[in-house]
């Protein structure tokens, strides 16, 4: 899907401040606190959910009487410090300098950032605020997801430049309920759809029925869809974003999946983020981004329709997405199941590489005139949203800063480039590159890069001790 980019780019801002007005409360979006505090008066708002999202980008927090949360608003809630230091299990893990057994898993403060109450129509009476995470002394936490995103912001803030994304999403859904999945071990579960339906209109009547409760709660919470479709796979489904700020478009990613996971169960369905949930079957989350001139609000990645040659700023943000981005793939590719997507012909990139429109690369220029943007399509679906743009900022502001060689683009089967650098071919090697790279210590600091290096090698040794179905097929009556 190719993202339409606003010709006045103030226009994604303008969208994005819409609801914080004062006056009557909206029935639909964003809320200002003075249309919150209206609607608790009248009883039309019973319940604030107070949500941090934690390292997988999994929304985590408390529900709170929304007349407590009121007059406490100037005060902060309190979290267990563990949301910020567990595994996908939420088990309390050794060895993270931000809490544990040794600090007696204590407590971070939470600060709601009133510029993300949302209605929730699929939630009678409820709306979510998003929050960020405090330590005591009233700094932010800085390996909370939302935190290492704004601190990459605020590094191309520096240079001049602000971020536009939209975000692209697949998940698979299955018929059944997630009781139904579990029972049956995960496997052999039936999509909702039984074949390719890419780009198709005659929907089963289920899947018409649950992209219709799913786009009516995105418009009420102030988060619309661009696009929704069918995709290649059977049951896989595409959700496109419009364009706009980078942390909002993050924020109501989260609120997206978490709206997908209630309707789907609602409707006896069971959606899955996974990058492969089954073998042949890759879903993906992909980022298109532009960068404006702070001083212009001009897209620095536009041209003029009968120009070839990339603007200067584009030409380093790819130079440095090819040279950085294969040292931050645990931000973008945290699971062990992540590398399984990267496969020939899988439209999913092998190799980091670049081209005009070829989706057979990782990233891929595309749109057109002032419209003009990148597509980065190496986060798969199970990314965090805040961690995978924040390691594609870093990679661009690389690329800007140090100036790389941009090597040439590919024309053709970008899956035949032997030239190329091939992605990690799993967690392990991933992970070591990762660990051992100054370019991820210069974007995220030593304490970062070791938090997230320490959950990675945590998913790598849980891998190590499981014996899997492939194993016992292959050596059970052969070994």
């Amino acid at each position: 899907m190719t993202h339409r980019q606003p010709h006045h780019p103030q226009h994604a801002q303008h969208l994005h401040n819409a609801h914080h007005t004062d006056g009557a409360p909206q029935s639909t979006g964003l809320l200002c606190p003075d249309a919150l505090r209206d609607a608790v008066e009248r009883g039309d708002i019973t319940t604030v959910m107070l949500a941090v999202p934690d390292m997988m980008g999994r929304l985590k927090g408390k529900r709170l009487h929304a007349s407590v949360f009121l007059e406490q608003l100037l005060s902060r809630a309190e979290m267990c410090a563990y949301i910020l230091a567990s595994d996908v299990d939420m088990t309390p893990l050794p060895g993270f300098g931000l809490t544990g057994w040794e600090q007696g898993y204590g407590d971070i403060s939470v600060l709601p950032d009133m510029g993300t109450i949302r209605h929730l129509s699929y939630l009678p009476g409820t709306t979510l605020i998003h929050a960020d995470a405090v330590h005591r002394e009233g700094t932010l936490v800085e390996v909370a997801p939302r935190q290492m995103l704004r601190t990459q912001l605020q590094r191309l803030t520096g240079l001049g430049l602000e971020v536009r994304v939209g975000l692209e999403s697949e998940f698979v859904l299955y018929q059944g309920s997630p009781h139904h999945a579990r029972q049956a071990g995960y496997r052999g579960l039936e999509p909702v759809s039984p074949h390719n339906l890419d780009y198709a209109l005659d929907h089963p009547p289920a899947l018409s029925d649950f992209f219709r409760y799913l786009e009516d709660a995105l418009h009420h919470a102030g988060t619309p869809a661009e696009a929704v479709k069918t995709e290649g796979a059977p049951g896989q489904i595409e959700v496109t974003f419009p364009y706009g700020p980078a942390l909002p478009a993050c924020d109501a990613y989260t609120v997206y999946q978490h709206a997908v996971r209630h309707l789907a169960q609602r409707h006896c369905l069971t959606p899955t983020f996974m990058a492969v949930p089954q073998t042949g079957v890759g879903s993906g989350l992909h980022i298109h981004l532009s960068l404006l001139d702070v001083a212009s609000y001009r897209n620095t990645f536009a041209a003029r329709l009968d120009e070839e040659e990339l603007p200067a700023t584009m030409q380093r943000a790819i130079a440095g997405l090819i040279s950085a981005m294969p040292y931050l793939a645990p931000l973008y590719a945290p699971h062990a199941n992540s590398y399984k997507r990267y496969a020939p012909r899988s439209f999913a990139p092998t190799r980091f590489t670049w081209g005009y429109d070829n989706r057979s690369c990782a990233i891929r220029v595309t749109g057109h005139g002032p419209g003009r943007h990148l597509e980065v399509r190496l986060p798969g679906a199970d990314a965090n949203p805040y961690l995978a743009l924040a390691a594609t900022l870093a990679a661009i502001h690389h690329g800007l800063t140090t100036q790389p060689e941009l090597p040439p683009h590919t024309a053709g089967d970008a899956y035949q480039s032997a030239d190329a650098l091939p992605v990690p071919r799993d967690l392990i090697e991933a992970l070591a590159d990762f660990d051992d790279s100054k370019i991820t210590q210069n974007a995220f600091g030593e304490a970062v890069v070791r938090h997230y290096a320490h959950a990675a090698q945590h998913e790598i040794d849980a891998h190590r001790g499981l014996v899997t179905d492939i194993e016992l097929d292959r050596g059970f009556l052969r070994a």
